[in-house]
Formats: C-alpha cells, sequence, structure tokens
C-alpha cells in the first residue's frame, strides 16, 4: 500500500480520535457460572477483576447451565458448523426446531432464522420493495441502523417521522400517495433512550392508511409478556404486527436474529432476501443453545419479575442521588454525559480504578452531545454491586465535573 492510501486511512481514524469516539474494545472473559463477574485482560499483560454493567445478556442465559448443557449436547451430536446455507444442507432439525419455537412465541405462522439480528433488519426490509412495488416506507428517527441499512438497500420512497410522534407520522401518511403499498418501521423499546413505542396507536394508524407493520423488538424478547414475547405480547398486540423481528443475542444469551410473520411473508423473503440466501446459517449448537433458552424465558415470568425489580432499583437510587437518568420505562438505565472526551474518561476511570465495566456510547449511536454511560442491570447485580457503582459514580461525576439534578 502506497503511503498516499495509507496516510488516508490514518487521517480517517485521527478524525475520530480527535472527536472523542474512538472506540476501545475491552478484552474480557466472562466467569462461566459466575455472572456478572469477568477478568479484564489489560494491555500489560495484566489481569483485573470486575464487573460487567453495560452487558446485552440481559437475562444471563448465556451462563444458564441448561443452555450450556444444550449447546454441548448438540456439539457432540452433529459437530460445530452447519456445513451450508439453509438451501444447501445447512437446515438441521435444531433450526427447525427454533423457528418453530419461536413462532409460537409470537403467535405467527412461521418464523426465519438469520445469523444476526442486523442482518434480519437489513436482509427484510431491504427485499421489501422487491416483493412490494412502489413501497412507501415510514421509519421512526431512532431507528436502529440496521434498520436504516435496510430501508436505504431497499432504494424506495421513504419518510422519517419524529420519534415516538404519532401526530408527525399520520401527517406523513396522510401526505402519502392513497395508493402506494405502505410500511411503518419501529422498534419497541428503543434501547439508547430506553423508552417504548406507542404501539397500539402505531397499529390503528396502519389500519387506518392501509399499511403493514414492522416491529424490531430485539430489546424486549424474552423480557416482557407473559412468556417474554416482548412488548407486543405485554401489551396483548402481537396479532396487530404483521412482522415482528427478534435478536437471540440478548435476553437468550446467545447469537443469530430472526423474524415472525404469516406464512407469506416468511416464503417471500426466504425466497428472495439475499442476506438470507447466501449465508451459511447458524452452527447447530447455537440454535439449540438458543432453543433451550427460549423454552425457559417461556415459563420463567420470575426472572422477568426480578430483572424489572433490579432495574427499577439501580434508577431510582441513581434518580435520588441526581444524576441524570434518561427515560423510566425499560430495564436500560442511561445517564447523561453529553459529551464524548468526559464519557469515554469517565469509562476509563470506573474500570480502571473501580473494576466496574461500563461501556461509553458515543456519536454514532448516538447523536452528539448525547453521549452516555448505558446501565443494564441484571437478576443477578446485587444491591452490595450497587453500592459499589454509587460510591464509584461519586468520585467519576466529580472528578469530570459532570451535571447532576437537584434532588427535592
Amino acid at each position: 500500500m502506497s503511503n498516499k492510501y495509507r496516510d488516508q486511512f490514518i487521517r480517517a481514524v485521527d478524525t475520530v480520535r480527535d472527536e472523542g469516539r474512538y472506540r476501545i474494545f475491552r478484552d474480557v472473559r466472562r466467569r462461566c457460572g459466575d455472572f456478572p463477574k469477568a477478568t479484564w485482560f489489560k494491555d500489560d499483560g495484566s489481569e483485573n477483576e470486575i464487573t460487567i454493567w453495560c452487558s446485552n445478556d440481559y437475562m444471563g442465559m448465556g451462563q444458564s447451565p441448561c443452555v450450556i448443557e444444550a449447546v454441548k449436547q448438540a456439539v457432540d451430536r452433529a459437530g460445530t458448523g452447519s456445513g451450508g446455507t439453509r438451501n444447501i444442507s445447512g437446515t438441521t432439525h435444531y433450526h427447525v426446531q427454533l423457528e418453530q419455537e419461536l413462532a409460537e412465541l409470537h403467535q405467527k405462522d412461521k418464523a426465519l432464522l438469520m445469523t444476526s439480528g442486523y442482518v434480519a433488519n437489513e436482509a427484510t426490509l431491504g427485499v421489501m420493495s422487491k416483493i412490494l412495488p412502489g413501497l412507501h416506507v415510514f421509519s421512526d428517527a431512532m431507528n436502529h441502523a440496521s434498520m436504516i441499512a435496510g430501508i436505504s438497500r431497499a432504494r424506495c420512497e421513504k419518510t422519517i417521522f419524529k420519534h415516538n410522534d404519532l401526530e408527525d407520522l399520520e401527517r406523513a401518511l396522510k401526505a402519502a400517495d392513497p395508493h402506494v403499498p405502505k410500511l411503518i418501521a419501529f422498534e419497541s423499546v428503543y434501547s439508547m433512550d430506553a423508552d417504548i413505542a406507542p404501539i397500539k396507536e402505531i397499529c390503528d394508524l396502519a389500519d387506518k392508511y392501509n399499511a403493514l407493520t414492522y416491529c424490531d423488538e430485539v430489546h424486549a424478547v424474552g423480557m416482557y409478556g407473559p412468556r417474554g414475547g416482548g412488548i407486543a405480547e405485554r401489551d396483548g398486540l402481537m396479532d396487530r404486527i404483521d412482522i415482528i423481528q427478534g435478536t437471540l443475542a440478548k435476553a437468550f444469551g446467545m447469537i443469530g436474529g430472526y423474524i415472525a410473520a404469516n406464512t407469506d411473508i416468511i416464503d417471500a423473503v426466504r425466497s428472495l432476501a439475499s442476506g438470507f440466501i447466501f449465508t451459511t446459517s447458524l452452527p447447530p449448537s447455537t440454535a439449540a443453545g438458543a432453543l433451550r433458552s427460549v423454552k425457559i424465558l417461556k415459563i420463567s415470568p420470575h426472572l422477568r419479575t426480578q430483572h424489572q425489580e433490579r432495574a427499577g432499583a439501580l434508577r431510582t437510587r441513581l434518580t435520588r442521588a441526581g444524576y441524570p437518568v434518561i427515560g423510566n420505562e425499560t430495564h436500560i438505565v442511561p445517564l447523561m454525559v453529553g459529551d464524548p472526551i468526559a464519557c469515554q474518561g469517565a469509562s476509563d476511570t470506573l474500570l480502571n480504578d473501580y473494576g466496574i465495566y461500563a461501556q461509553p456510547i458515543n456519536f454514532p449511536t448516538v447523536p452528539k452531545g448525547t453521549e452516555r454511560l448505558r446501565f443494564t442491570p441484571s437478576p443477578f447485580h446485587t444491591d452490595a454491586m450497587m453500592d459499589e457503582l454509587l460510591l464509584a459514580l461519586e468520585h467519576v461525576w466529580h472528578t469530570y465535573g459532570l451535571k447532576r439534578r437537584r434532588v427535592a
């Protein structure tokens, strides 16, 4: 590579560094059976015990002995990789069973597994305009990058409506050509601001203007509803969502994504979406572990209750101490920092001085000026861990001159 090209790569990274949003990957190894504890392998070769406060393994199912055993059994029976795409030898009995379980969870005809939640969104939304010529997509302004990528890939008419703003959405729907197919794409739980979409009202507008509904439930599946079907299940609205998209990588503690819908939609997506067709399928052991995890969480409402209690306890403590907590509806507890340099510094200090791992969330994940620390307490974060966190935050907030709210 010539120096000219090399300099351009270096300048690109230097710009990211100067803006305070250079991402540092922490080298950690989780301790099986001791969640949320982990070992941090530092650059100097030393090791430190840490507590993870930012994992998306919300329920600790990646550490569940039952899930681990299911993975081991599948490896012993079927080996490691799947050996091909779903069309070419990569559809194993584990995949079929998992899709049936997910379809039943969401009360849909069928489900379709993909290699990640990102791929599920990009592949499904990206193929919609091929299935529905002339499609007009209405997308919430806070939708995940994978949804944005899928909608862009579709190369169809799109309108971005203000976040959770029903009036703005209806204005856009009313202004659109009444004869073209329409699809409203939104999330149930928005993970950065920890708020929830007005699903019922969005569905009402979809009915009024003859639009399909596409709901990303990745931060809600396993977490909400009597059996973990998500916010739509909790609110009795699953029958009103045309396509539900979820992940296996968060509450279910594995990896992979999926959609659930009626038979015709699933058949069209699996037949036309290149992101599904040309990708090697998930390893059988992954499908087996996810299958076990879904089954467990379906019959474990006590875990969801415990998880909500832990999230509520942390949110209450932080709010009473005057920390700028964002949102108050979900299991995600973000603290506003508002500066990328301070946000990275606060994260570094928590990790280096207190063994508390909370990754900074900077642009482009969130808009500039809204940088934050994002805490995700699990059922296994104890009161003692919360005490340690509050003491550490007291020091960090003072060190970086961060603002707190006046408490009455």
